[in-house]
């Protein structure tokens, strides 16, 4: 594990928990997967969630997005207990997940993507008998989403042409006409090169200034540059937590990377 000096930032501003977890625990069978950890994801801030191959960050994260029902603990979303919620449910209420797996429809133009995710927040998304002209009222906003992203001036290309760094800066556009008030980003630098990691880092820093932002990790490097809170997983439960700076020194985490990870994740 190489430690990267961890960037500077003032907690003055630190708002409240938009999305909690308290006492968290999944079994599969006798296999005890997630055990007990408490978790907060704030507005307005990066929380990245990093741990060894195993330590159990997926399955957080497919609790925390109701993908998994949790065997014991409570989940809190904006004031409301979710816990027993369906994951279908829990999105309309502004949780937004992303995949590791590129999910485009590669033979539409990038525009088309997005205005096409802009129909549930418009309240178009169930009304099939409309004719397609009536998704150009989404157009302008669908052009802001992807002028924030850096895909303007590519808005009338197909999707399928795109670098693999870009199809994921769709994704986030996608994700943005949805208005989430959590995003929960899996993996979003997995598979990307040095240049596609540096824009999109920089993409999700800018992204979490209007909501709240989880993402599961591997590339330290990232997590010292973005990330605001760090919540470090072991075999299942939480080993540290905090800012870079602390769980980067912290003896037990070095210990539970020490052979796990290069420098370069």
């Amino acid at each position: 594990m190489t430690i990267h000096p961890a960037a500077v930032r003032s907690d003055a501003g630190a708002t409240r928990a938009v999305l909690s977890a308290r006492g968290l625990t999944r079994r599969f069978g006798p296999f005890l997967a997630v055990n007990n950890v408490d978790i907060d994801i704030h507005h307005g801030r990066v929380h990245a969630l990093i741990g060894p191959n195993g330590a159990g960050k997926s399955t957080v994260f497919n609790l925390l997005t109701k993908f998994y029902t949790p065997t014991a603990g409570r989940i809190v979303l904006d004031g409301t207990d979710i816990t027993a919620m369906d994951p279908a449910r829990v999105a309309r209420m502004g949780m937004v997940r992303s995949f590791q797996i590129s999910a485009t429809f590669g033979d539409m133009s990038l525009l088309d993507n997005v205005c096409i995710a802009l129909q549930r927040p418009n309240h178009l998304s169930v009304q099939f008998w409309r004719p397609l002209s009536s998704l150009d009222r989404l157009r302008p906003r669908a052009m802001e989403l992807l002028d924030r992203v850096g895909l303007a001036d590519m808005a009338q290309r197909r999707a399928a042409d795109l670098s693999y760094g870009r199809k994921r800066a769709l994704e986030i556009a996608t994700t943005l006409a949805l208005e989430p008030r959590v995003l929960l980003l899996d993996e979003p630098l997995a598979g990307m090169g040095h240049e596609d990691v540096e824009n999109m880092a920089s993409l999700i820093s800018t992204v979490a200034r209007d909501c709240a932002l989880l993402m599961v990790e591997h590339n330290l490097k990232v997590v010292a540059d973005i990330g605001d809170e760090i919540t470090v997983l072991q075999r299942g439960e939480v080993l540290a937590r905090g800012d870079y700076a602390t769980v980067s020194t912290d003896p037990r985490v070095r210990e539970a990377y020490m052979g796990s990870e290069d420098g370069g994740h």
